[in-house]
């Protein structure tokens, strides 16, 4: 079985990925639904929306999510799918 490769290696990576992606992600509104779990999977459909920092268009993202927790409970795997929609201020639901 071949390894998963990570995007990060260590909490600060983490830290810094996520604080750099909030950073652009102004008036991030978040809605997540449990779609499925076992004894360490879950798995969830999100939607969210955004406005770019730089630019100020709003964005709406959705997709689906996967998480594997190791016996110490700590997300061993993450799998994510999302998509980007361009919507207009008067189109946001959140």
């Amino acid at each position: 079985m071949e390894k998963q490769r990570s995007l990060f290696s260590g909490r600060q990576a983490i830290v810094d990925f996520l604080s750099n992606k909030w950073d652009k992600e102004r008036h991030y509104k978040l809605r997540k639904h449990l779609w499925a779990f076992t004894d360490d999977r879950i798995s969830v459909r999100f939607e969210y929306e955004w406005q770019h920092s730089a630019t100020g268009q709003w964005y709406r993202t959705h997709g689906n999510e996967h998480w594997q927790f190791n016996a110490e409970g700590l997300m061993q795997i993450r799998d994510m799918s999302a998509n980007d929609i361009k919507i207009k201020s008067t189109e946001r639901k959140f």
